[in-house]
């Protein structure tokens, strides 16, 4: 593992901080939860105080942070919704099972990231298979020899909770390379408030007075490390990328269980501690390069070399565009040869022809078919 030691401060902060932040979105969940408020409640108040606290942390003090690109936006939307249909999953989950069996299934999403990686291409090796098949024992003796009966719905919940966190964690990272962590994180808990709220006016139960006010500075305190651990899990993903995974999925357990113990009196047995160390073998089975993904830009993701697309676009309106194309100040026409250059830089623009309908090395086309065309399209003599 390529260990960051030269790291600045403030990374090893963020790398410290999230796996604490990430661990008491449990224990404050399920107090809101025995105080009487139903879980979508809890996820849709959390979630709308986290992203308040964002808009209102960076348009005092950072509000350059809320620009924001098309391209970029787009991405953030994709994130929020996945992420914040995995957070009803785990609230729902946490409203059914203890919040230490919760954390423990719900640490399985770097398994389901590396699996999600594998289906860009990467072939499964012998360490995936040995990876999975622990996470699975671990699972099935964690869930399974409780001391009081497992609830599968809430296994299950969980479960879908740590695929959905994981596709996020394997999307975020797309994300990150083209803008800074703070903006995405806006962006990426404001569209996870406006799921959870439709989810909340759609399904959930409204909270009573006297709900409302023993559940209050549970939510609060929900509210506010859920913003500070988004804040610092997206600045970790852009700074350590995949390694840091490793770390947070190990450490934000133990903080969950250490809490849990000593906070709700949750208690493991020892088969659920053999599962506990099964998990804990599947997570330091991934390496730094198991979600390292092939093509960083989520630009390129979407739509193939759509940058240089739009900056052919932009110098062929610089070539040959007229006046009256132009806007009112007449900015192509005053734009130099080095500022083409620098705009070409910052789209990350190549500087070859685009083939906008390009085929891939395997494409079979039919005999009959290629007759077709040549009879319709006879070559030239010349």
């Amino acid at each position: 593992m390529n260990w960051r030691w030269h790291a600045p401060p403030g990374a090893v902060a963020a790398a410290v901080l999230t796996p604490i932040s990430l661990g008491l979105a449990p224990i404050f969940g399920k107090m809101a939860i025995m105080d009487g408020a139903d879980p979508f409640s809890v996820a849709a108040v959390r979630t709308v105080i986290a992203a308040g606290l964002l808009w209102l942390l960076f348009a005092i003090f950072a509000r350059k942070y809320l620009y924001i690109y098309p391209a970029g936006l787009l991405g953030c939307i994709v994130v929020g919704v996945v992420n914040g249909i995995g957070s009803l999953f785990f609230y729902s989950g946490l409203g059914l099972l203890d919040a230490s069996l919760v954390q423990l299934l719900n640490g399985t999403y770097v398994v389901f990231a590396v699996m999600l990686a594998r289906v860009g291409g990467e072939p499964v090796d012998a360490r995936t298979i040995a990876r999975v098949g622990l996470a699975l024992a671990g699972i099935i003796l964690i869930a399974g020899l409780g001391s009081a009966p497992v609830n599968w719905l809430g296994v299950g919940l969980m479960l879908g909770c740590a695929i959905l966190f994981a596709g996020t964690l394997v999307l975020s990272q797309y994300v990150m390379y083209e803008m800074p962590a703070q903006t995405a994180s806006v962006y990426i808990l404001t569209v996870m408030a406006v799921v959870v709220l439709v989810a909340w006016l759609a399904a959930g139960t409204p909270m009573s007075s006297t709900v409302a006010s023993a559940a209050l500075w549970p939510v609060l305190l929900l509210g506010i490390t859920t913003a500070a651990s988004r804040l610092l899990m997206f600045a970790s993903v852009q700074i350590f990328g995949s390694l840091r995974t490793v770390i947070i999925a190990i450490l934000e357990v133990g903080v969950t269980l250490i809490l849990a113990y000593f906070v709700l009196g949750e208690r493991l047995t020892a088969a659920q501690w053999v599962g506990v160390a099964l998990m804990g073998g599947s997570l330091l089975l991934v390496r730094s390069s198991d979600l390292k993904p092939r093509n960083l830009s989520f630009t390129s993701l979407i739509v193939r070399d759509v940058a240089s697309v739009q900056f052919q676009r932009i110098a062929f309106h610089r070539a040959f565009g007229t006046e009256e194309h132009d806007n009112e100040f007449g900015v192509m026409a005053q734009l130099t040869t080095a500022e083409m250059q620098m705009i070409q830089r910052m789209m990350g623009a190549g500087d070859k022809p685009v083939n906008p309908f390009p085929l891939p090395r395997n494409t079979y086309l039919d005999p009959d078919e290629l007759n077709r065309l040549l009879d319709s399209n006879p070559p030239s003599k010349e």
